[in-house]
C-alpha cells in the first residue's frame, strides 16, 4: 500500500513539473506584435510598451495601460482611452 502512494506521489509530481514547464515555456514565448503608444491628456503625457498576440490586442493594452497612470477614476479613464494617441507604433516580435 506504501509503494502505490509512493509511485502515485512520483508520478504526480512529475505531472506537475511537466505542466509548470509548459506554462512558463509558453509564457516566455509570446510571438506577436510589440506596441508603443504614446498619450498626451490633460497636460501630461507618457509611454508604454506591450507585447500581445495580435496589433489590436498590444495597442489596446498599451492604451489601457498608459490611461492607468494619466488619468483617475471611471469617467477620466474611459476620457483617456478616446484620445487619439500622439504615437503609436507597432513591430512584429522575431
Amino acid at each position: 500500500m506504501a509503494r502505490r502512494r509512493g509511485r502515485a506521489g512520483v508520478f504526480g509530481l512529475m505531472a506537475l513539473l511537466v505542466f509548470m514547464g509548459i506554462v512558463v515555456y509558453r509564457s516566455l514565448n509570446i510571438a506577436g506584435i510589440r506596441c508603443e503608444v504614446c498619450i498626451t491628456y490633460n497636460g501630461h503625457a507618457q509611454c508604454r510598451t506591450v507585447d500581445g498576440l495580435t496589433e489590436e490586442e498590444a495597442r489596446m493594452a498599451a492604451t489601457t495601460n498608459v490611461c492607468a497612470f494619466l488619468s483617475s477614476g471611471v469617467t477620466d479613464s474611459m476620457a483617456c482611452s478616446r484620445t487619439p494617441p500622439t504615437r503609436a507604433e507597432c513591430t512584429p516580435i522575431g
